[in-house]
């Protein structure tokens, strides 16, 4: 996986850099009202690319965090329902000890008979 996520960027910077190769006329970017910013082509279109791969970036951090604070919650739930399971067993333990100690003197009596 990967080699593929490798070859998937390696394939779109080439592609980025051979538009950008043939792309150098000057032009304008409107920020908002009195903000113009004048510059190459393939300048502004390699900072476009870094901003969304930040961006794509910061979004996959997010994600993960989300994804590790639900594994959190659910290990909690799990180590609650492994400490339930836990006291059932000893307690089964405690009932079935009590059960064969009474076991040999029922057989004990029938035997006396």
């Amino acid at each position: 996986m990967r080699q593929l996520n490798f070859l998937m960027i390696f394939v779109i910077g080439l592609g980025l850099v051979l538009f950008s190769i043939q792309n150098t006329d000057p032009v304008s970017i409107k920020f908002f009202e009195g903000k113009v910013i004048q510059a190459p082509l393939c300048i502004e279109l390699i900072v476009a690319m870094g901003i969304g791969a930040v961006f794509a970036w910061v979004f996959n951090v997010w994600v993960q965090v989300q994804h590790i604070f639900t594994i959190r919650v659910e290990m909690e739930a799990r180590d609650e329902q492994i400490a339930h399971l836990e006291q059932d067993v000893e307690r089964y333990k405690a009932a079935l000890e009590e059960q064969q100690r009474l076991l040999p003197s029922v057989s004990s009596a029938s035997t006396e008979k």
